[in-house]
């Protein structure tokens, strides 16, 4: 780990994409720790992971996720698993990672491109139902 900024989430902090995208700025890899525990035997373990597998998709870095009775795995930075350990097993997961650098579009600009279609597609609708109107009535 010499040499390399680590960005970290904590649990449930994976689940905010804009959080994480903060977390992941100059950093060449990210790392999150959960206690997976309470999920017990549903699919919280699961999804957890995909979030996590979204997260560094988004922001284009590998990922190591530890967690206690969850899916422990090794992500890169497409959000594919590269390794993962078995669930509510004591291991050690090994591995290799790849540091990487720069900007991915959504670390530079977040959910603003998608609030941005979502309020013209709003206006849109206004508008549109506006005209509508319009035209029933002459």
């Amino acid at each position: 780990m010499r040499g390399h900024n680590i960005g970290t989430a904590i649990c449930y902090e994976v689940a905010y994409p804009d959080t994480t995208r903060k977390n992941a700025i100059d950093t060449d890899f990210l790392l999150t720790v959960s206690n997976d525990a309470w999920f017990g035997t549903s699919a919280g373990p699961l999804q957890h992971l995909q979030m996590v597998q979204m997260r560094a998709l988004e922001n284009g870095r590998w990922f190591i996720r530890a967690t206690n009775t969850g899916v422990t795995a090794i992500i890169n930075h497409k959000g594919r698993i590269v390794k993962r350990a078995p669930q509510f097993e004591r291991t050690v997961l090994r591995g290799e990672i790849q540091a990487r650098v720069g900007n991915t579009p959504f670390m530079l600009m977040g959910n603003y491109p998608i609030l941005i279609i979502i309020a013209l597609l709003l206006l849109l609708s206004y508008f549109g139902k506006g005209l509508t109107t319009l035209r029933r009535r002459g």
